[in-house]
């Protein structure tokens, strides 16, 4: 056997595989941190009808645990969602929510984007 190459083909192989271990030990957790304009654009996506089940899940069944306001009107959104609100409907050309669901998550659209504005102009 050749010594030498097996020493030099084992190094090799223990600084790659030391070099990718470190970089994932050194790599931070991706996060996904939900803002005010993604809920926004979720809830005008709904009211007009353009929004599939899998992307409300996406967005509206995860938790925002940096802040508890956005929390809340997230909760509230699937509380709708659930009283309110079919995604079959519109394969049969229905809207996604009833009357009342839509009048409710336009309201809360609105509180959501004027409480938004507000903490804007006390950031700026």
């Amino acid at each position: 056997m050749n010594l030498p190459l097996f020493l030099l083909v084992l190094a090799v192989c223990l600084l790659i595989f030391g070099s990718v271990l470190a970089i994932l030990m050194l790599s931070g957790t991706p996060r996904y941190r939900t803002e005010p304009e993604h809920l926004l654009s979720l809830f005008e996506r709904v009211l007009d009808d353009n929004l599939s089940e899998d992307e409300w899940n996406a967005i509206s069944h995860y938790p925002i645990r940096h802040n508890d306001y956005l929390d809340g009107v997230r909760r509230r959104a699937n509380r709708l969602m659930d009283e309110h609100g079919r995604f079959a409907r519109v394969a049969r050309g229905k809207s996604i929510l009833d009357s009342e669901g839509a009048k409710e998550l336009r309201a809360l659209h609105a509180h959501l984007l004027a409480h938004t504005r507000l903490h804007q102009q006390h950031q700026g």
